[in-house]
């Protein structure tokens, strides 16, 4: 049986447990005996993300000699990823304003504001301030640059940093001897292939690390479902428009850039990302699931290694698609439920915070509501309004880091063509 159909049925089989163990009050024995296994599942991926990014991009960079096809590619990267979240947006403020979802919150919402959803709204907030206090101009720019190599490697939530470091690094190499440059590159092309096997051996626990994370999730969420009953119906309008606009991106969006401007066969594309996308849907994670972006690219895809080396990492680093398309619904969406009337300017500014936050945002679970609240705050939206999002977001989140890891691989095959025609 081919790996991506064990990840399906350990998928389908964690949800079927998860709400059963919801159902028979066993979250305990789900939380003690079966949710480790899918921590240490999601572990095994973050572990070898670091070496993965830092060999690879190195290695990659390096192998661009050529300074000015370097530039050349990073220029059509950023170029891209820039492009597609500003299309994503888009999308998902034109579905939330013809849709308008906040409009079926009843006008109880604020007994919905119970003192769990306010306190996580608050701890959220508090977050987001002391990230917004730190933060001026040009402080992306600052925060790129690490001062202490090993730190930033420390940390998954450092990536943009690591990928700052990988990019210098791999430039120096460039302009020195060959034969100081060789044994480093060796090394480092030694690693890389080593991790390589590592993702393959990982990969065989993929259908219980997955079944272990999903009955994680949904036994949760499932619970939590109980106080939303008031305003089900306006959250499943909202997961609605969040869920179609995120399949509208990738169906269109980049449907049309890999028809008109790459060689490969759509169908074989997606066929090929069934396995990434599984593992992004169940950890959430576009760091821990670039070790698998990365093999079913150059394996299957025919990416050359030199470009999904310097492409995915720093992808998986900026280019926060699904992330930014939700943040935009999410933000009209609490406007909306709390009779908030947003102007067009309002739009334009949702559209450029959520371009520049999604390059800020980690890609790791969770790290979008943070972000989330600095737009609500740019738009002056109260941000205890997550409250009302908070109890799907985990759905969501699932969602749209597979989104996030679909465009990756499609800017990607995308720059390969082009390098290669």
């Amino acid at each position: 049986m081919q790996l991506h159909w064990k990840i399906i049925i350990g998928l389908v089989a964690g949800v079927i447990f998860g709400f059963f163990s919801s159902i028979n009050n066993l979250g305990t024995f789900s939380t003690n005996y079966i949710a480790p296994f899918g921590t240490i599942f999601l572990n095994l991926l973050k572990l070898i993300a670091v070496p993965l990014v830092v060999s690879s991009l190195i290695t990659g960079v390096a192998s661009l000699s050529d300074t000015s096809k370097l530039s050349r590619i990073g220029l059509k990267t950023i170029s891209l990823y820039l492009i597609t979240t500003a299309i994503a947006v888009t999308i998902g403020l034109l579905l939330v304003n013809i849709i308008e979802p906040g409009n079926y919150v009843p006008d109880s919402y604020q007994e919905f504001l119970s003192e769990d959803s306010t306190s996580q709204a608050f701890d959220k907030k508090q977050q987001a301030n002391t990230l917004k206090e730190s933060r001026g101009p040009l402080q992306p720019l600052v925060d790129m640059v690490p001062s202490n190599a090993l730190n930033a490697m420390s940390n998954n939530s450092n990536m943009l940093q690591v990928v700052f470091f990988s990019i210098i690094f791999g430039l120096a190499i460039i302009g020195i001897d060959k034969k100081f440059s060789q044994p480093v590159l060796s090394f480092l092309e030694g690693i890389n292939q080593t991790i390589i096997r590592l993702v393959e051996l990982i990969m065989n626990f993929a259908p219980f690390g997955v079944f272990a994370l999903i009955v994680k999730t949904f036994s949760t969420i499932s619970g939590d479902l109980g106080y939303i009953t008031g305003i089900l119906q306006a959250l499943l309008i909202y997961m609605s428009v969040v869920i179609l606009g995120l399949l509208s991106h990738v169906m269109i969006t980049y449907t049309t850039l890999l028809k008109f401007f790459s060689n490969i066969k759509l169908k074989d594309f997606f066929s090929k990302m069934i396995p990434v996308q599984l593992v992004a849907f169940s950890t959430s994670s576009s760091g821990a699931t670039l070790p698998v972006t990365m093999k079913r690219c150059e394996k299957d895809l025919g990416v050359n290694e030199e470009i999904s080396s310097f492409v995915l990492p720093l992808g998986a680093t900026i280019n926060m698609d699904g992330t930014a398309l939700y943040q935009g619904v999410a933000a009209v969406f609490i406007a909306q439920a709390l009779g908030i009337d947003l102007t067009i300017s309002n739009q334009f500014t949702i559209v450029a915070t959520a371009v520049l936050a999604s390059i800020g945002t980690a890609g790791v679970p969770g790290a979008g509501v943070v972000m989330l609240i600095i737009i609500l705050e740019a738009i002056n939206v109260p941000s205890e309004g997550i409250a009302l999002i908070l109890g799907v977001d985990r759905i969501l989140d699932m969602i749209r880091t597979s989104a996030n890891v679909t465009g990756d691989a499609a800017i990607a095959t995308i720059i390969d063509s082009s390098e290669k025609s």
